[in-house]
């Protein structure tokens, strides 16, 4: 594909994308609330899809579908253990949205630090996500960066992708926030299904239809379609990718803050299941998008050039192959936006908030927004490293985020959980965690997320039983959250 043609794509995405973000603004955010969660009034549908491209980003048909050629079958189970861990939501879901009515919740770790009743908890669950979800945004700058590289035939450099990327997160985000960046998740979440679906099978007919495309790869390729297959999914390998991946829905702070911003439960529960119907269909496109690379393109040096080096190829329109470039482009920023809003907020809220004394809605949004580009700037230097493959650096960025899943677990199922314990749990297995991705060492073969989660549970609960809880405080959460369930539930039953 021409370097003139793909630049033409890219500065049509530009245009459609800032129209649509400049016309979901309904005048000035005036506070956090509406700046960061749309004022909590957003609906199924729109949830929905800008829940999917926020989820589903270059990890997919870039990190998925290279991960599929790299390890085979493998890929799958590891996705679909995802989809398992998505039914967190369904129990979570609900409790998230009601705590946030209640107390007026901006971000989750704001959610912890007043259940544990502690700032120093706020703060230190805030930055240890600010953290580990700076490199995961790294990862999208990353994939943006190799699709606009390869499909142009290296006239478009990595570093040029990257800046891209970037420079377009930051705009999306500071035109109207959480608003601008749903609605353009909307539209490209709906370009990106229906393309790369007809794509993949506009592909997998080139090469002979379903049939001959699975007897080549038992074929040529028959250690694909098992596992451990080639050896890339031994158990401890396995569990180390899927671990961060069961708890993602409430590990990362971008996706659970969504929690909140639903206008109401019927309109949550719209967003999971519009979420897990698009995730199903997008996760058979990228395996099969692997595969297909595979077949056609066996021995690429960088398994993550799978999907790229198959849209850039004579098996692809190339009008075809353009607009799903643009859908995974697009789907990567959305996520860049999303976790740059969210960190934004959490350093406006959770630390600002924390460590000035009493600022008013308006400075901890000026905050916010000045956040806003120097996250991304951090994200793009990071993707400069261009660390190891897109899935597995994703994966290992979530594995920090793992270590705070027991403190959300104890807001409202364990009334003896301490803020000491939190923080001990949070620093000590964040370090262990950080310690262990940076040396690359894996004790007995598991990764660091399978040993940071495993320390941050007996901290946890150890130093808990060891110090006192903020029992007033944890009764009367955790009571109104079930009376409020319990009437969701009376109401919905007799509708």
């Amino acid at each position: 594909m021409s370097a003139s043609m793909v630049w033409t794509g890219v500065a049509i995405y530009v245009v459609v994308s800032l129209i649509l973000a400049y016309y979901s603004r309904t005048g000035k955010a005036k506070d956090m609330t509406d700046y960061f969660l749309g004022n909590r009034k957003m609906g199924g549908f729109v949830s929905a899809l800008s829940y999917s491209a926020t989820t589903f980003s270059a990890f997919m048909l870039v990190g998925l579908a290279g991960l599929t050629y790299a390890g085979g079958v493998g890929a799958l189970g590891f996705e679909l253990i995802y989809f398992a861990g998505v039914s967190l939501i369904a129990f979570f879901g609900p409790r998230y949205w009601v705590a946030g009515k209640k107390y007026g919740y901006v971000t989750p770790t704001e959610m912890l630090g007043d259940r544990y009743n502690s700032k120093a908890v706020a703060v230190v669950t805030a930055l240890a996500s600010c953290l580990f979800l700076i490199p995961y945004s790294a990862v999208q700058l990353t994939g943006v960066g190799y699709l606009l590289s390869s499909m142009s035939n290296n006239a478009i450099s990595f570093t040029t992708g990257v800046t891209i990327a970037t420079v377009l997160a930051i705009v999306f985000t500071l035109i109207a926030g959480i608003r601008s960046v749903m609605w353009t998740d909307a539209l490209q979440a709906l370009v990106m299904i229906v393309t790369a679906t007809l794509v993949v099978l506009v592909v997998v007919s080139k090469l002979g239809g379903f049939g001959t495309f699975f007897t080549t790869l038992s074929n040529d390729h028959p250690g694909s379609l098992t596992v451990p297959g080639n050896g890339f999914f031994s158990f401890p390998a396995f569990l180390s990718l899927t671990l961060p991946w069961i708890f993602f829905s409430i590990s990362n702070p971008q996706v659970s803050q969504r929690l909140y911003m639903p206008a109401s439960f019927s309109s949550l529960r719209r967003m999971l299941l519009g979420f897990l119907v698009f995730g199903f269909i997008y996760t058979l496109v990228s395996i099969l998008w692997g595969y297909a690379a595979l077949i056609k393109f066996p021995g690429l040096e960088n398994a993550d050039l799978a999907t790229p080096t198959l849209l850039s190829s004579d098996l692809v329109p190339p009008v075809l192959g353009l607009i799903v470039m643009l859908g995974i482009m697009a789907a990567a920023i959305s996520t860049i936006d999303s976790i740059i809003l969210t960190l934004s907020s959490l350093v406006a809220r959770d630390v600002y908030r924390n460590a000035a004394k009493k600022p008013s809605e308006n400075r901890q949004l000026f905050v916010g927004k000045i956040v806003i580009p120097i996250i991304a700037v951090l994200a793009y230097l990071f993707a400069q490293l261009q660390l190891d493959l897109i899935a597995v650096l994703s994966v290992s960025a979530s594995a920090g985020l793992l270590v705070i899943v027991p403190a959300y677990f104890g807001v409202f199922f364990w009334k003896r959980g301490t803020a000491t314990g939190v923080i001990t749990s949070v620093i000590i297995s964040g370090l262990l965690v950080a310690i262990l991705e940076m040396t690359k060492i894996k004790p007995f073969g598991y990764g660091s997320g399978v040993w940071g989660f495993i320390l941050s549970i007996l901290l946890f609960i150890g130093v808990s039983l060891m110090t006192t809880p903020p029992k007033e405080k944890a009764t009367e959460f955790m009571s109104f959250i079930k009376t409020e369930l319990a009437k969701h539930r009376k109401k919905k039953a007799s509708l």
